[in-house]
């Protein structure tokens, strides 16, 4: 799971706005090397905005190489997106999944070889978490304070993790890596 946090623990703002984001290239390509996939798991409103962003970035020039790198990779990997509005989904290597998300995400760590990340999805990361079946968890802190916003973990169950690592960024943002003690 990679998820961006502001420092009062908000993935998003109370209407699911990102723009408290800062971004940083650096930041980027150490989230991306440590939270290495071949696949990701996206819940409707996720999919729909990285839908809308990502296959375009392959070909725009004025993307930095970093971007055009992500997106290519983000278009090659296998997208799930659980889903039980969406009719279908069109972008490359997506799959739209409406079975219960718990026992689809069990099926798929038993496969050999995948390795999964979520990328935002409040909702889905609230469910695995509460179920055990997220094994490592990477946040971007970001040095804002929202006030208010949408908690990554309403509703989950009490769960002890390991830190793994920290990387301070001059932006100011900070990558934490905790694993499931």
């Amino acid at each position: 799971m990679l998820n961006r946090i502001s420092i009062d623990g908000f993935f998003a703002g109370p209407n699911g706005e990102i723009d408290w984001f800062i971004p940083d290239p650096e930041v980027d390509k150490a989230a991306h090397q440590g939270a290495q996939a071949d696949s990701v798991l996206m819940g409707r409103v996720t999919y729909q905005l990285f839908e809308s962003v990502w296959p375009k970035i392959t070909a725009d020039p004025k993307a930095s190489e970093e971007m055009r790198k992500t997106a290519e990779e983000l278009n090659q990997m296998t997208k799930i997106v659980f889903s039980k509005t969406l009719k279908r989904v069109t972008w490359e290597n997506s799959k739209l999944v409406k079975n219960d998300i718990v026992e689809e995400v069990r099926k798929l760590k038993q496969e050999k070889g995948a390795s999964i990340i979520i990328f935002g999805s409040g909702t889905i990361v609230q469910q695995l978490t509460s179920e055990e079946l997220i094994d490592d968890y990477f946040f971007v802190v970001t040095p804002v304070i929202l006030g208010e916003g949408k908690s990554l973990f309403t509703g989950a169950k009490k769960l002890a993790l390991k830190l793994t690592e920290t990387k301070n960024f001059k932006s100011g943002n900070i990558l934490i890596h905790y694993t499931i003690k």
